[in-house]
């Protein structure tokens, strides 16, 4: 499972936040991640919390995209986070809740990707955003 992402996208442990991608289209791309004990370094941003931190949702989503877009066969390469155009923080995500993302293709080129995304807990969405990703190497 989590062997099979790391063949998509250079993202290694404890930078990669995608344990799987569960279906894939040119239009939808959809993938799971649990933060477990292996991720425990991340309580280190509010030690009194047991919430995973936005911005890591946030990149977990993009890691998710990309990786369902390699999976396409459209890109080669590896791309960067350049840029969010939104994000809507609607509620958390804890240790152990497994997070489903549900993200669309809204551009994908052999440079550029840009897409959306919805990250779900249960059938509870927690975060909306849009962003883009270009191609370093």
């Amino acid at each position: 499972m989590l062997q099979e992402v790391e063949n998509l996208i250079p993202h290694r442990t404890p930078f990669l936040f995608v344990d799987k991608i569960t279906s894939f289209s040119k239009e939808t791309i959809i993938g799971l991640k649990t933060f477990d004990e292996r991720d425990t370094w991340l309580k280190g941003s509010v030690p009194q919390s047991d919430y995973i931190p936005g911005t890591v949702l946030i990149e977990s989503m993009a890691q998710c995209g990309g990786a369902g877009v390699k999976l396409l066969g459209i890109t080669d390469g590896i791309f960067g986070l350049v840029s969010i155009e939104d994000a809507e923080f609607y509620s958390t995500a804890r240790f152990t809740d497994e997070i489903k993302f549900e993200i669309h293709n809204i551009r994908l080129s052999e440079k550029i990707i840009k897409q959306s995304g919805i990250a779900y807990v249960e059938d509870k969405m927690i975060i909306k955003a849009t962003w883009m990703c270009v191609k370093i190497q």
